[in-house]
């Protein structure tokens, strides 16, 4: 029997009959039906960052279009968990409902609920009572063993780490301001510099995390997204040595044709003209 054919929907529906037909056996894509949930996950990654991409550059277009692409990874692992009987799309939808009405009685609430407002506290009673509801029926069968267990792995290590520190800081296990971190940042550095000049390659690493760690720290203390400020830079840096490379083009050199002072040069000039004192 011939499937009916598909139109573009509004319709969630819709997409979901689409991943359907994807991964349904003899008919659907072959590569469809060879992904897992660990090939898709590192896509279901890179889409949300395409969604922070366009939210930076304020493409309201291109945001619509990768908020698609973020929805059809939801979309796509739902489908794999249907298909092994765990859950589907429904029970996502349920669950993120239940999570936001659990963690909303200010607005969602009893008439008392909603005059009462939001205690100071309440979002981290909130996630510490579902942490604990999750740790008594945990898929292993065991209790969470640590407070910073539940901070996913594969998140960037800069945000795992300022969420790491979070979480010790909500017990009390925080520095108490800017300036000691900062000496910790000087500390550090030195002992990055003292493992250089020993030429010990493991401990160099070591000490560069160690360095990175506390800049998250940093970053943490100034309220500071370290990811975000991070990707500011990058794209400094490509806006400036893009700068470099027009500028050797417009004298007719490429960049192997010029040298290390040239180049710097015209990286002072970018500086300059992005700061508006290039005359």
């Amino acid at each position: 029997m011939t499937a009916s054919p598909l139109i573009p929907s509004r319709d969630i529906e819709g997409l979901l009959e689409i991943m359907r037909r994807l991964r349904a056996p003899g008919t659907g894509c072959p590569w469809d039906l060879e992904q897992t949930f660990e090939t898709i996950a590192p896509y279901t990654i890179e889409e949300a960052y395409e969604v922070s991409d366009a939210v930076t550059r304020g493409d309201l277009g291109d945001l619509r279009e990768e908020l698609g692409d973020l929805l059809l990874q939801v979309v796509y692992h739902a489908q794999m968990a249907g298909e092994q009987n765990a859950f589907d799309f429904g029970d996502v939808v349920e669950a993120i409902t239940a999570k936001m009405i659990r963690r909303h009685p200010h607005v969602f609430g009893d008439e008392a609920a909603r005059s009462a407002g939001v205690p100071e506290d309440f979002w981290a009673r909130a996630k510490a009572a579902e942490k604990a509801a999750r740790a008594q029926t945990g898929p292993d069968g065991e209790p969470e063993k640590s407070l910073l267990a539940d901070v996913p792995l594969p998140l960037p290590a800069l945000t795992r780490a300022v969420k790491l520190q979070d979480k010790a800081a909500g017990v009390g296990f925080d520095w108490p301001g800017l300036v000691p971190v900062m000496a910790k940042l000087q500390e550090e550095l030195a002992e990055l510099d003292v493992a250089i000049a020993a030429g010990q390659q493991s401990k160099v690493a070591e000490e560069l995390g160690d360095l990175l760690f506390v800049v998250a720290n940093v970053a943490r203390h100034l309220k500071i997204d370290p990811e975000t400020a991070l990707r500011i830079a990058n794209d400094k840096f490509f806006r400036r040595f893009s700068y470099i490379e027009l500028a050797l083009k417009a004298r007719g050199k490429s960049l192997e044709d010029s040298d290390l002072a040239e180049m710097d040069a015209l990286w002072d000039e970018a500086k300059s003209a992005e700061s508006g004192s290039c005359k």
